[in-house]
């Protein structure tokens, strides 16, 4: 049975900056093509089984600056739906909610087809992805590679490790980085986080 390779994509302004960004979709900074030019030795000696990517752009061009052709995009991976707080960096929105914190408080509705969501719903959507990887994991052919979004692939991490959706703020994961999970005696653990060449 292979990992699943966690891929955050590059940098972009946004990420830069603080701003949250879910449905915005930004392009990658040079630094973020850069980065993402720089995972492709991590990703080419491991053999892969399946590469599935966010539908957004920098996910997208992640993927193929890492190599990872014939990426499929996935809808489930798109990252949290921050609702009213698109665009906007914790900073600002602790000017006016001082003890805001988005693992607990979620977010407001935002414009029309985007009403937020909790942690609860990234992590329904987490469930579904990983439910749909398991003939790839039993299939044994080579690693799973899902390249997405910071916010998104710490509760998917949560979820596969066997936490609440919520527990994804313990992962810490920076732009332009593989994390590996594992098995270890048939339980997932992590194996490597937030690693660079």
């Amino acid at each position: 049975m292979g990992d699943l390779l966690l891929v955050r994509h590059g940098e972009t302004e946004w990420s830069v900056s603080g701003r949250h960004t879910s449905w915005t979709d930004l392009a990658l900074t040079p630094n973020g093509e850069d980065q993402a030019k720089s995972l492709a030795p991590l990703l080419a000696e491991r053999p892969r089984a399946l590469v599935l990517t966010s539908p957004l752009a920098r996910a997208v061009r992640t993927a193929e600056l890492a190599g990872l052709a014939g990426a499929a995009t996935d809808p489930d991976l798109h990252e949290w739906d921050y609702g009213g707080y698109e665009g906007i960096t914790t900073v600002d929105i602790r000017r006016t909610r001082p003890d805001w914190y988005l693992w607990r408080d979620g977010v407001p509705p935002g414009p029309e087809g985007h009403p937020g969501e909790s942690p609860e719903e990234i992590g329904a959507r987490a469930d579904r992805v990983l439910a749909r990887l398991e003939k790839a994991f039993d299939a044994d052919d080579g690693d799973v590679v899902l390249v997405a979004h910071g916010h998104f692939l710490r509760v998917l991490a949560a979820r596969r490790l066997g936490l609440p959706p919520s527990e994804g703020r313990l992962f810490q994961l920076a732009t332009g980085t593989v994390s590996r999970l594992s098995l270890e005696h048939g339980r997932p653990v992590i194996a490597e986080w937030n690693t660079r060449p």
